[in-house]
């Protein structure tokens, strides 16, 4: 048995992780693989969020630059002109609401939280930018960490490990290591489905996710319609919504406590679910 975070620290605003939470994904950018495009005025951004937050979801990731593979780091004040605007209407608009920011920029990171942030998601893990680390520690927010081999322009340019799992694992505890230097409090940690990885490494991942709890923080998965999906499938991204909800599942067994999604309602209800055997096993455990 491993220690389980119950709560995470969002800049004052105290939120359980008791039972999985999920991330409902709001991208501002007009190139995103599944969603590019939709959310370009003020009416949009708020109806979405206003979704995702109706659907049962606990956080809005808001970002304003695509990862998807081949995609360039984005010049910071473009970045800023799409995010700021967004977070801080939100903010004004659904006060009581998480907002995290997905960015791999210290600044961008930052001035979100200033504008009403109080997570950030970084897909770099501090590669990019190191001083992320200190936008975290300063603004009292909890950090997603994720695992990526190279950056988004090349990291699907043969991918190779010799054990997938073991060396995510290490890249984690040797990250963990240094934020609990700087005193980070909350931590999560992403493996990054997709972020360099082949098929292979992806199920690889998924099946042994478990292993990952032995770090002690939570652990958050991004798998929603992604091309580990569609290409078994033999589909794409717009049909791919059923094998997501399959593998959101296999997730919460493997230990997840966060999922980051497109589509919050039928994630929340998987969540559901789970908490539903989930409390079935505890109860038996008890007797």
């Amino acid at each position: 048995m491993f220690y389980q975070q119950k709560t995470l620290n969002c800049n004052g605003k105290l939120i359980s992780i008791e039972q999985p939470l999920v991330m409902g994904i709001l991208n501002v950018t007009p190139d995103s693989f599944f969603d590019g495009g939709k959310y370009q005025n003020e009416k949009a951004v708020l109806d979405r969020a206003e979704q995702i937050l109706n659907e049962g979801g606990n956080i809005i990731d808001v970002g304003g630059m695509s990862s998807r593979p081949n995609a360039e780091i984005i010049d910071v004040d473009e970045e800023l002109q799409r995010v700021i605007p967004v977070i801080e209407k939100l903010s004004t608009t659904f006060p009581e609401a998480i907002i995290s920011i997905d960015t791999v920029q210290s600044e961008v990171a930052n001035r979100a939280c200033e504008a009403g942030a109080s997570m950030i998601n970084d897909i770099s893990g501090g590669n990019i930018d190191n001083a992320i680390f200190d936008a975290a520690i300063k603004n009292k927010v909890p950090y997603i960490l994720m695992h990526i081999l190279g950056t988004p322009k090349n990291m699907q340019d043969n991918p190779k490990y010799e054990n997938v799992v073991l060396e995510i694992l290490d890249y984690f505890i040797e990250k963990i290591g240094k934020l609990r230097e700087k005193e980070m409090i909350d931590i999560i940690v992403d493996p990054g489905f997709g972020f360099g990885k082949s098929i292979d490494h992806n199920y690889q991942i998924l099946k042994k996710l478990h292993i990952f709890k032995m770090l002690e923080v939570p652990i958050m998965v991004g798998l929603s319609r992604k091309s580990m999906i569609y290409k078994v499938l033999e589909t794409d991204a717009q049909n791919a919504l059923n094998g997501t909800t399959a593998l959101h599942m296999i997730a919460l067994q493997q230990g997840a406590r966060l999922l980051r999604v497109h589509d919050v309602k039928e994630a929340v209800e998987t969540v559901k679910l789970w908490n539903q055997i989930d409390s079935m096993n505890s109860s038996q455990q008890n007797n």
